[in-house]
């Protein structure tokens, strides 16, 4: 059975900084490309990040230079260090791979205060 969790989020003042986790099971981990996803209120779902199983990685326009995504295969977690963080970061932020399965977790809400 296939299970995300992610955690790490909260709130916090524009331009500061979070590191988001997601921990996995149920999947090879280390042979999956993963992502980073967000969805704000009233948006859809977009992907802000991905790391391949090889270690390369791709960003979103909107957060490249602020967000760094790794991933740690031994623990098959995958993480999101994020700074310089803007209101407009604020969303429900999940993890899945690339791309995505069916289920996805909870996700962890970012909130970024002006």
């Amino acid at each position: 059975q296939v299970q995300l969790v992610e955690s790490g989020g909260g709130l916090v003042q524009a331009g500061g900084s979070l590191r988001l986790s997601c921990a996995t099971s149920g999947v090879i981990f280390m042979l999956e490309t993963m992502g980073w996803y967000r969805q704000a209120p009233g948006k859809q779902r977009e992907l802000v990040a991905n790391i391949a199983s090889s270690g390369l990685t791709n960003y979103a326009n909107s957060v490249k230079g602020r967000f760094t995504i790794s991933r740690d295969n031994a623990k098959n977690t995958v993480y999101l260090q994020m700074s310089s963080l803007k209101p407009e970061d604020t969303a429900v932020y999940y993890c899945n791979s690339l791309p995505p399965m069916e289920h996805w977790g909870q996700g962890t809400q970012v909130t970024v205060s002006s």
